[in-house]
């Protein structure tokens, strides 16, 4: 698809992931004419991110795709905290959560099932449009708006609008052209995720269980597949010493579900899939700059422990486009996006960053003292009704949405 290269637009999305997708939604839904523009020539495969809680169905279903979600997804009522030696720790009822939720359980969705939704849900909009193999390259900005510069299989081309939105994952062109420092670390070890046929049911996990271990912790998922039993995925770290070559290989997958099941060696089980990659824990300083906006990825990355990332991506989108929306309908000045930095900033450090990183360091504490102290903590609290509603609020993101909208 090819537009005018002289055409304005209100809003230009870079990136047509969940997050980019879901904001060019909202602002049509509100009638603000919008261009996403994507690097790649087709929806992105990516099958990390899959889990959504509570409040992220609530918000998509605002814009008409949770059903659908629900659909073809699978339901999590309970997911479980265990230990590779001890066993079962904790079991969590989200139902718990029935006073505080339309949807109190998770759901296990990858999100390339989700963009397809969000793509489809575009197409009747006439003053939306998606540009695939078009990667932003520049830009500059004034006062009055932003004219973007990017690369086309028919060469350069340049866009005009009144506001940028970067939603161009972890690696953002529009988070480093604009000079937004990206603060925080990369893990020293990767991140591995195999995906299996075989079915943990099996050893009693649920669809959801994070399993801590000194050595190497695991995280199991359950994802829908052509198959009624579906398709398990495991999340493990890598070791700095493990190349990735060797990560990738037979063997090492085999072993890794091996200390999960304790079959005898050679039993040997379906893979269907396996990569690898970096983890990062950052958060971009400013999530506006001017009329350029970040969302997503490319305002904050984080472990995968405890599913937060792409929730709070999508919290994000719904955030800024219902405030970019009042701004562009003259309905507020757009100090209003100073406030969508100052709430979606704010509970990402607090929540995000600061659950994820708890997360991982108890799955992998190494002190043998420590590893027990946490265990009897989650019984206990586990077996509290009011605390474990306490625990969840928190766990499902609940919180966060509430705290966000507190901050003023």
């Amino acid at each position: 698809m090819q537009i005018n290269a002289n055409r304005d637009t209100q809003v230009i999305i870079s990136g047509a992931g969940p997050v980019g997708l879901l904001t060019a939604l909202i602002l049509a839904q509100n009638q603000i004419s919008c261009l996403v523009l994507e690097a790649h020539s087709t929806l992105t495969h990516d099958l990390r991110a899959g889990t959504f809680h509570p409040p992220t169905l609530e918000m998509l279903d605002r814009v008409g795709v949770t059903q659908a979600m629900l659909d073809i997804g699978i339901r999590v009522p309970k997911w479980q905290s265990c230990d590779l030696d001890f066993g079962l720790v904790a079991e969590w009822d989200l139902g718990l959560l029935a006073q505080d939720t339309t949807y109190p359980f998770r759901l296990h969705l990858e999100q390339h099932r989700l963009t397809p939704l969000l793509l489809e849900r575009l197409s009747p909009y006439p003053h939306v449009e998606v540009l695939f193999d078009h990667a932003l390259t520049s830009f500059v900005q004034n006062e009055e708006g932003v004219t973007v510069e990017a690369q086309s299989p028919n060469g350069a081309q340049k866009f005009n609008c009144q506001w940028l939105v970067g939603a161009d994952g972890g690696r953002s062109q529009v988070r480093k052209s604009a000079d937004i420092e990206f603060s925080g670390y990369t893990w020293p070890e990767r991140y591995s995720v195999i995906s299996t046929t075989y079915d943990f049911a099996e050893l009693n996990y649920r669809e959801n269980a994070y399993i801590s271990d000194p050595e190497q912790w695991v995280a199991v998922f359950k994802m829908p597949d052509v198959t009624e039993s579906g398709l398990w995925r495991m999340t493990l770290p890598v070791s700095t010493e493990v190349t990735d070559d060797t990560a990738l290989a037979g063997p090492y997958a085999q072993h890794a579900i091996h200390r999960v099941t304790g079959a005898a060696a050679e039993v040997v089980y379906p893979i269907v899939h396996q990569s690898i990659y970096n983890v990062h824990q950052r958060v971009a300083a400013h999530l506006r700059k001017g009329r350029v906006l970040l969302a997503g990825d490319a305002a904050h990355v984080n472990n995968p422990l405890g599913g937060f990332g792409l929730n709070s991506g999508i919290h994000d989108a719904f955030n800024l486009a219902d405030k970019l929306s009042e701004v562009l309908h003259g309905q507020a000045d757009d100090s209003l996006m100073d406030l969508y930095h100052r709430q979606r900033h704010t509970v990402n450090v607090e929540y995000v960053q600061e659950l994820s990183v708890k997360n991982k360091k108890n799955l992998e504490e190494k002190d043998p003292e420590l590893r027990s102290q946490r265990r009897r903590e989650l019984q206990e609290i586990c077996a509290d009704p009011d605390r474990a509603r306490a625990y969840l609020l928190n766990s499902s993101m609940i919180n966060s949405i509430k705290r966000a909208e507190a901050i003023q």
